[in-house]
């Protein structure tokens, strides 16, 4: 179950990140693409409930984990969203040199 939460915090990042291949993330705004936010809250959501209640945790087997694992996924859009961003900002230096 870690993998599975672990696999959808990455994805938001992975999300946010596939938006564009050469503006930043300022540049777009972050709440520009309502629809992409609704659906990162509905895979967020979705999650929740399959490691949170009952009847879903008994039928995938699925157990809620320690507050520390949760504080650490936290981390995993950003870990997978920076590096896509600094990949960016030196593409758009490239061109802004030539």
């Amino acid at each position: 179950m870690k993998r599975f939460l672990g696999i959808v915090a990455r994805q938001v990042g992975t999300a946010l990140a596939a938006r564009t291949e050469h503006a930043s993330l300022r540049t777009l705004g972050l709440w520009s693409n309502r629809l992409l936010l609704w659906g990162i809250a509905f895979e967020i959501a979705f999650a929740a409930a399959l490691v949170t209640v009952p009847p879903l945790r008994a039928m995938f087997g699925t157990a809620l984990p320690d507050p520390l694992m949760l504080a650490l996924l936290i981390a995993f859009p950003i870990l997978v969203w920076v590096p896509d961003e600094l990949r960016r900002a030196v593409l758009r230096r490239r061109v802004a040199v030539r």
